[in-house]
């Protein structure tokens, strides 16, 4: 079984953060993830994991197309892949129109044609040879070769994407695919349609590989458990309600459209307190799971079953000191 762990990298944490790595390590955990967003760069944090860990995989779930050039990010993955001895996943994704256009002050343009020249444009960069590239976003003659010396003869390239076009681009070109929000009832259909579209391109259905929509969240302690529930319900009521129409029309494209309106509604008159009233019952259980490890385990089965190659797994605060053990425990889900 493949699990991963997405690592929240805070240097205030930093203890935390690289003993968990440290442990994951030692599991036999197949990827840990670093997020960015607008908050720490991910690529330091991946490099002291890199020095930190000798097997586990190291990715970025995601860093955005705009705030770096592709060059730029052909040489941060290029540096983690050496120091690592070729064990970086590069996570790219559009991001969405905040984060580009309200913290970097970047226009949120062309996020297709952008995010299929990045990944053009780091793969011809990592063969560390000349070459032109001539596109609608990019322009580049004559490249220099990237000094920076990956391991990896080629850069494996997972795309966070939700809209039918931007997945139909991530079957033709991924080597993986990072999906979101989508409900556990609908994870099969998606995944079949991601791999008719890689069909539909040549490549075989199992060129890309798909990472779990949702987290397999391991706790046991009932205070914890309903916690860890309250917390999913107020994200699932924000990513609705407040995180633009790029998330919002993901809910709708999913089945969810009177319950997302229903949600939006609710924030508008009362703010998150009523939006969170307004989310039907265990609503936020569609996304995700949460239980015992025996219970989680029989989750990751039934996930493979749907066609997930890679398990989002995170531990609740009761049960970190045992990371370890219980991180081996779910790698050997059958």
């Amino acid at each position: 079984m493949n699990i991963a762990l997405q690592l929240a990298w805070d240097p205030a944490h930093i203890d935390t953060f690289l003993a968990t790595a440290r442990a994951a390590d030692l599991a036999g955990v197949h990827s840990l993830w670093v997020n960015e967003g607008f908050g720490h760069d991910a690529f330091s944090g991946l490099a002291l994991l890199a020095r930190e860990t000798q097997h586990v995989r190291l990715g970025t779930s995601i860093v955005n197309i705009y705030s770096r050039t592709p060059g730029a990010l052909a040489q941060h993955f290029a540096t983690i892949d050496e120091l690592s001895g070729g064990r970086v996943i590069i996570g790219l994704g559009a991001s969405a129109r905040g984060v580009v256009e309200r913290f970097h002050g970047l226009p949120f343009a062309s996020p297709l044609a952008r995010l299929e020249e990045t990944v053009s444009l780091l793969r011809s960069y990592w063969k560390r040879e000349p070459f032109s590239h001539n596109g609608a976003v990019f322009q580049v003659e004559r490249a220099l070769p990237m000094g920076a010396r990956p391991v990896q003869p080629s850069p494996p390239v997972w795309l966070a994407t939700m809209a039918p076009a931007s997945v139909r681009l991530t079957a033709s070109i991924a080597d993986g695919w990072i999906p979101a929000w989508i409900p556990n009832d609908r994870v099969r259909t998606n995944i079949r349609q991601l791999r008719g579209w890689a069909a539909l391109v040549g490549r075989k259905p199992s060129a890309v590989s798909v990472r779990s929509p949702g987290t397999t969240i391991v706790a046991t302690d009932a205070g914890e458990l309903a916690r860890i529930r309250e917390s999913q319900r107020d994200a699932l009521a924000f990513f609705i309600a407040r995180n633009g129409d790029f998330y919002y029309r993901q809910f709708v494209r999913q089945g969810l459209a009177a319950e997302a309106a229903l949600i939006r509604d609710a924030w508008s008159r009362g703010g998150r307190t009523e939006a969170g009233a307004a989310l039907p019952a265990d609503l936020e259980s569609n996304f995700g799971f949460v239980g015992d490890v025996d219970a989680c385990r029989a989750h990751l089965a039934a996930q493979s079953a749907l066609g997930v190659d890679l398990h989002m797994v995170s531990l609740g605060p009761g049960i970190r000191p045992r990371a370890a053990e219980i991180l081996a425990e779910l790698a050997r889900t059958p």
